[in-house]
């Protein structure tokens, strides 16, 4: 059992930094501009000494580098990749909203390129679309003018706006590489150069209308993508913009005004109503309710008092607090939790490590099928022209970016809703592991329960005064350290108010207490310590009793003056949402258990309030793991909902382990979802995000193999005209991406 008082702080205690190991590096790269690019970056670093595995994410831009016992230096990988044509940045991990070191510059740098992009747009249509113009209008100019006029206007859309196009490929031929730049610069580059030596010789075949427009439309494609990728990354980039920029220090019984990111652990922190919580800490003075909305996605404002844990960026709503901060930085909650998104962000499944190996060898590929149509049309079909035009097609409309693209901007979209609605996802192979899901397992206790007793039902003797039995039994057990005992205490402070003061308190360890109260001894605990002390059950009382343990509470009796006055129930409730979220689980075709150390009468009583398919009963916390591992020997592919250490070797053991961020370090570290809410809710809402998730990256995959392998025999037999493949090429990536974004929208409707 957990304390659930503590705050979703936990939670991002899981979620580390990867460089806490010391076994990983990270890294920003520049200069890739297809997956082909990716998958350069990636070989060139795996084949460095010292590296045990590598992963390159095109849509983030980011190379993760899994070391070895013998390591590798930063410098040596980042010469390997520049001598591949690429440059690796080391980023540092954003402290908060106010220093957000590189990924700030990051930020900057997606603005600027998306706006880079849209200005070439604006120079590109004009131009090509009067290109275009004179090509099919003649009459609109001189007759034998319009070709040169033709050629002055397309220059500059080839060698200005498509500069970049050309500067890759010049970056990648340097490198002796290919790249979609390669295949890009080539076509357009192929019908311009054809076109020049065709004017200047006095021929009519004439395709500057062609390079022109495509260049347009690859251009238009490359700022939707842009914006598309930046909007598919806000989730993780609102996290970070969370933070204070202020904190409001004390120092010698003074306010000052300082800097969010100048607080150091240690620090004397007053947070006044309205005010965001500068850094993660604990409450030194007063109470106020905390909107942690942020973090866990749940609106209801959490009540904080001297004791409670705070997360930064969390928002005061009413009281004062004075907090003393604990962690600052990359340690805060934020922090935490913005690297896991990005490591989860990182991975790659089995649908990416595919569309991976075909990118490897996509380009070479592409650029012998073009060379391919061009000769066979020239030399068997005689007509070396439309085998120029089906080159430049296939060149163009053979674009990789969306196989690129599939994988890592559903991650990004299911893993940024996935942080907004409280839920972390640790990677690509988690969204894969839940498909196959067929039974859940919970653990009883501070997971489907509360994790505390809390007093459910009175019954008192003939004559007796429930508020009296109630208030006699609060004093006596409030100086009791034990869980039932203050369960008790409890509700009778709150059905009371003050309790009266006792003398003469003693404990008997296991059994119960005593003390007087309002002039009698009043004696609380167990059957057997009433009975020794020489006081009567009276019939009623003993079946009421009965009653109380055979529904797996526990029987409390309360007596004075030689008799048993009232039996008091007492449990570990269920948390609020329990059965609802069998239900739920139960309509989404999957099997649901509990397992817990609680006697079986216990357990079973709680499994009928729920509706709970299997029964775990009395399984000692060392032996849930082998209890895990025996469902799964029966062919169930276990998930186990979890929280405390006791957990942690269960959720190794399942399929899938998902833990409540309210729980323990352990469990979190050891799971593959994390619900920083704490709540058992959330589990069916994980369950179908990670497979919406999945879902739509097989469907972006489908989608990209399906417009390859049906355009690019289209270009090469000439039925394919260059400028609707460039606007083919364009569409594709967007789509894509476009079909990602809708996992931004995700709303858990059951």
């Amino acid at each position: 059992m957990t304390d659930t008082a503590e705050t979703p702080v936990a939670a991002a205690r899981g979620a580390g930094s990867p460089e806490a190991t010391g076994g990983t590096l990270d890294f920003l790269v520049k200069g890739m501009t297809c997956g082909s690019c990716a998958n350069r970056v990636q070989r060139a670093l795996r084949k460095q000494p010292g590296v045990a595995g590598a992963d390159v994410n095109f849509a983030t831009a980011t190379a993760r580098v899994l070391l070895d016992a013998d390591g590798a230096d930063a410098a040596t990988l980042e010469a390997a990749v520049a001598k591949a044509g690429y440059e690796l940045q080391r980023p540092d991990l954003p402290t908060d909203s106010a220093d957000r070191g590189d990924d700030g510059r990051a930020d900057a740098d997606e603005d600027a390129r998306q706006r880079s992009w849209l200005r070439r747009v604006l120079v590109a249509w004009p131009l090509g679309l009067a290109v275009m113009g004179i090509g099919f209008w003649p009459a609109a100019v001189d007759q034998a003018r319009g070709p040169w006029v033709q050629l002055a206007v397309s220059t500059p859309v080839q060698f200005v706006v498509g500069w970049p196009f050309l500067r890759e490929a010049g970056r990648r031929a340097r490198a002796r590489s290919a790249s979609m730049d390669t295949l890009v610069a080539l076509g357009t580059l192929t019908a311009y150069v054809f076109s020049l030596v065709e004017l200047l010789r006095g021929g009519h075949a004439l395709y500057f209308e062609t390079s022109s427009l495509l260049i347009a439309f690859l251009i238009l494609g490359r700022y939707f993508e842009a914006r598309a990728k930046r909007r598919a990354g806000r989730a993780m980039r609102a996290l970070l913009e969370l933070g204070a920029k202020e904190a409001r220090l004390v120092r010698g019984g003074a306010e000052v005004m300082v800097p969010a990111d100048q607080v150091r652990p240690g620090d004397v922190l007053r947070v006044r109503p309205g005010e965001k919580v500068p850094a993660d800490g604990e409450v030194i003075d007063g109470a106020s309710a905390v909107d942690e909305s942020m973090l866990t996605g749940e609106s209801v404002p959490v009540d904080k008092t001297v004791g409670a844990t705070v997360a930064g960026a969390t928002v005061n709503t009413s009281g004062v607090l004075t907090v003393r901060a604990t962690a600052v930085g990359r340690d805060t909650a934020l922090a935490q939790i913005a690297a896991l998104v990005a490591a989860a962000q990182n991975g790659k499944g089995q649908a990416q490590r595919l569309a991976d190996r075909v990118s490897a060898v996509f380009v070479p590929a592409v650029m012998l099928i073009a060379a391919a149509a061009f000769a066979g049309w020239w030399l068997i079909g005689s007509d070396p022209l439309t085998g120029l035009v089906a080159a430049v097609a296939v060149l163009i409309v053979a674009c990789p970016c969306a196989l690129a693209l599939a994988t890592p901007v559903a991650i990004m979209a299911g893993t940024g809703r996935g942080a907004s609605l409280g839920i972390l996802i640790k990677g690509a192979e988690v969204l894969e592991r839940t498909r196959k899901i067929t039974t859940v397992v919970f653990d009883k206790t501070g997971t489907l329960t509360r994790g505390e007793m809390s007093l459910i039902g009175t019954h008192v003797g003939v004559g007796i005064d429930e508020a009296v039995l109630l208030r006699r039994a609060g004093a006596v057990e409030a100086d009791s350290e034990h869980p039932i005992g203050r369960a008790v205490a409890a509700a009778a402070g709150r059905a009371a108010g003050v309790l009266p003061r006792v003398t003469g308190f003693a404990a008997v360890a296991g059994h119960g207490v005593r003390a007087e109260v309002e002039g009698v001894m009043v004696w609380v605990g167990r059957r057997k310590f009433l009975a020794d002390a020489g006081l009567i059950l009276s019939d009623e009382l003993a079946a009421a009793a009965d009653r109380v343990e055979a529904q797996g509470h526990t029987a409390v009796f309360v007596g004075w003056d030689r008799g048993v006055r009232g039996v008091l129930a007492v449990a570990d409730t269920l948390k609020n949402g329990a059965g609802d979220t069998v239900a739920e689980l139960h309509r989404m075709g999957l099997q649901v258990a509990m397992i817990t150390g609680d006697n079986s009468r216990t357990a079973q009583a709680i499994a009928q309030q729920v509706s709970i398919d299997t029964v775990l009963a009395e399984v000692l916390p060392a032996d849930k793991q082998s209890e895990v591992a025996r469902l799964r020997a029966t062919g169930r592919v276990v998930a186990m909902v979890g929280d405390g250490v006791n957990d942690a070797p269960a959720l190794v053991a399942a399929d899938l382990g998902i833990a409540l961020g309210t729980g323990t370090d352990a469990a979190i570290e050891s799971s593959d979802l994390t619900l920083i809410r704490g709540d058992v809710a959330g589990v069916p809402t994980a369950i179908r995000l990670a497979r919406r998730t999945y879902r739509t990256i097989w469907q972006n995959i489908g989608w990209a193999f399906v417009y390859n392998l049906a355009l690019i025999p289209l270009a090469a037999s000439g039925l394919l005209n260059p400028i609707i493949a460039g606007a083919a090429m364009g569409f594709s990536s967007v789509s894509v991406v476009a079909n990602s974004l809708r996992l931004l929208r995700f709303r858990d409707r059951g």
